[in-house]
């Protein structure tokens, strides 16, 4: 598989490397090994692969690398309007963490809530934690909701695209630095395609059928 380094992770990685190559000059042997396996780590952590979308245009493919954690109907009024689907992925701190668009859409807004730090698997971790809402609409006019949440480790969620843009299904989206959550709300037309348990990879694996 051909991937690469986020450009946020550049920094780290590089960083890293440089202060191994100055330690082990200075003959500080082992603090040189772990700034070079801090520099590995970094280089994992930020990894970018290339992701390939399924053909069928009405398959709405997964915007997080990770577990599916919900799924399950509720209401939400602001952006998508009405009773929605909506699919939780849990991202651990060995996932990807580049965030993909589920479908073809214009960025219509971004909004970014402050919030708390509590551990992204909980339950009540989308209301309460650090997040950044993306609100997407299809040609047809008709909305989806993707919302990165920050978590214990996961402090900080970077955009990729801006209001405006239009995005492909499976462009970059966003990241979010260490192990999180991405949460997706659906209208209720949609059918999910996977259940609580599932392992679902950015950009490629079909969570919903909307056609």
């Amino acid at each position: 598989m051909k991937w690469r380094i986020h450009p946020e992770g550049r920094p780290l990685a590089l960083g890293a490397a440089l202060a191994a190559t100055a330690l082990a000059g200075l003959g500080f042997k082992r603090a040189a090994q772990g700034a070079a396996l801090a520099s590995l780590a970094a280089a994992y952590f930020f990894r970018d692969p290339e992701r390939q979308p399924p053909w069928a245009q009405a398959a709405v493919v997964s915007p997080a690398d990770g577990e599916v954690i919900v799924v399950r109907q509720e209401p939400e009024p602001l952006w998508v309007g009405g009773p929605a689907w909506r699919i939780g992925i849990f991202m651990s701190i060995f996932d990807v963490h580049i965030n993909r668009a589920p479908i073809a859409a214009q960025v219509m807004h971004i909004r970014h809530q402050p919030g708390e730090f509590v551990p992204a698997n909980r339950a009540d971790a989308l209301a309460r934690n650090e997040r950044r809402a993306y609100c997407l609409q299809r040609e047809d006019g008709q909305r989806a909701l993707v919302i990165q949440v920050a978590g214990l480790v996961a402090r900080r969620t970077v955009p990729l695209v801006q209001p405006g843009e239009t995005v492909t299904r499976g462009q970059r989206l966003g990241l979010i630095r260490f192990g999180s959550r991405v949460e997706v709300f659906l209208p209720a037309a949609a059918r999910p395609l996977v259940a609580q348990g599932h392992r679902v990879r950015a950009g490629e694996t079909p969570i919903a059928w909307w056609a």
